[in-house]
């Protein structure tokens, strides 16, 4: 094997290989000796086909096949040889079978960047000092109280007000044409949850079942539904019915029926802020992660492999496309054009990409690695919010593919976890969200 390497660029290198003519014949009589006893050919006994009727028929076929098994059985054996490490699968070019029987093909290849770290330790980081409110704690027990609540139907006449459930057949309009997937019968719309929009669910309030309405909504461009995000729909809405929630008395009775173990609201109060104390921390440790990972590539930036940011942008491609195909949609039928989603998550994509290479090379520097301790916490974390057991997550994670992305996960944590603790934490007053009038009278 014959191995020759060009430096491209700084990150990529183009490796020529080419396999001897005894070699390469060996692959292909073996081919076509297994093509002659499965083919059939007309004026010939299976397996008594001369080969160069063979070669006429299959040449192409053949070569194809056999070129891919030599690309496999040899690229990684003169990577290793010349002591190249790729960061992703390479891009194989210019394959053809000489005249003289050998075979050749270029391995364009992305190598890992070279990174002198320079801040990583003793970053300043601002971290909001968090706290729970009364107006969130109420918030929350009145979401308890609408669960609560038993539903009936409204009584003759009754105008649909806020927390009220209107059941309504609804059909959308762009432009005056209307949209199939806009449209659904009989959907029961929660007034006040906004899951269609608040501007929607406004619109309803004073209306009684048998109304027949239209209006028009503008949807924001950061509208979650990408059939209707940043455009003007109208609505033909038809209100079916009207049911009102029996919400009960806000006492200690009530706090006895969310759970036995809570005596007095007041218990139920103090649990609620407890929970959502917790949630806020859990939120604030992704945020500040967030915030070490832009401050590191702010203060250690490098150029990385293009061919893995494009990578890295087809993996979110595909899980975009995931997250569509369970609301019924596709990127065609979204009107979603895949070359500027493609450009809008580049940025994302890039900094992903220099992230991990900036977390492994503090990683190495600290010689931080995964101990067994580090992944069995990992498989109980999985068990304990799936509600499986130890064993049946381990038996999930059997296969190459599945365990090495948890073990890169778990060992980015742990990095994450020293730059915490080695960061320079500044604490700030926290951002307290707005807060309605008609959030607090509820």
């Amino acid at each position: 094997m014959d191995i020759v390497v060009e430096n491209v660029s700084d990150l990529t290198r183009k490796i020529t290989i080419t396999l001897p003519q005894e070699t390469v014949q060996k692959k292909l009589d073996k081919a076509y000796n297994k093509l002659n006893k499965d083919v059939k050919i007309k004026g010939f006994r299976r397996g008594k086909v001369p080969k160069t009727v063979l070669e006429k028929n299959y040449k192409d076929q053949v070569q194809a096949e056999v070129g891919e098994k030599l690309v496999q059985e040899s690229y990684f054996d003169a990577i290793e040889k010349e002591g190249i490490e790729p960061v992703v699968h390479p891009e194989i070019v210019e394959h053809n079978f000489s005249a003289e029987g050998a075979f050749s093909y270029v391995a364009m290849v992305d190598i890992r960047p070279e990174i002198n770290l320079k801040e990583y330790k003793g970053l300043e980081i601002e971290k909001p000092v968090t706290s729970v409110s009364d107006v969130e704690v109420e918030r929350e027990l009145f979401q308890l109280q609408k669960a609560q609540a038993p539903i009936q139907t409204a009584e003759e006449g009754h105008e649909i007000a806020l927390d009220d459930i209107a059941v309504v057949d609804f059909q959308g309009f762009h432009e005056g044409e209307a949209m199939p997937q806009v449209q659904n019968e009989n959907y029961s719309v929660d007034v006040g949850s906004n899951k269609l929009g608040e501007d929607f669910e406004k619109k309803l309030l004073g209306l009684k079942k048998d109304d027949k309405t239209l209006y028009e909504v503008d949807f924001p461009a950061d509208y979650p539904n990408p059939l209707i995000r940043g455009k003007k729909i109208e609505f033909k809405v038809d209100v079916k019915d009207v049911k009102v929630r029996l919400k009960p008395e806000l006492d200690d009775e009530f706090a006895k029926d969310v759970d036995e173990k809570f005596a007095t609201l007041e218990d139920l109060k103090n649990d609620i802020r407890s929970k959502i104390q917790q949630e806020k921390e859990a939120t604030l440790q992704g945020d500040l992660d967030d915030r070490i990972m832009l401050k590191l590539i702010e203060l250690n930036d490098f150029e990385v492999p293009e061919r893995l940011v494009k990578y890295e942008i087809q993996e979110m491609l595909k899980q975009a496309e995931e997250n569509l195909k369970r609301s019924g949609l596709t990127f065609e039928s979204a009107g979603i054009n895949l070359e500027e989603l493609a450009m809008s998550n580049r940025d994302v994509a890039e900094k992903r990409v220099k992230g991990d290479f900036l977390l492994k090379k503090i990683a190495e520097v600290e010689e931080i690695k995964l101990a067994d301790e580090d992944i069995d916490r990992g498989y109980k974390r999985i068990a304990d919010e799936y509600r499986m057991t130890v064993d049946q997550v381990k038996g999930y994670f059997k296969r190459r593919e599945e365990i090495l992305p948890f073990m890169n996960e778990l060992l980015n944590e742990k990095i994450l976890q020293f730059l915490r603790d080695a960061a320079n934490m500044i604490e700030v007053e926290e951002v307290k969200e707005e807060q309605s009038e008609e959030t607090v009278e509820k």
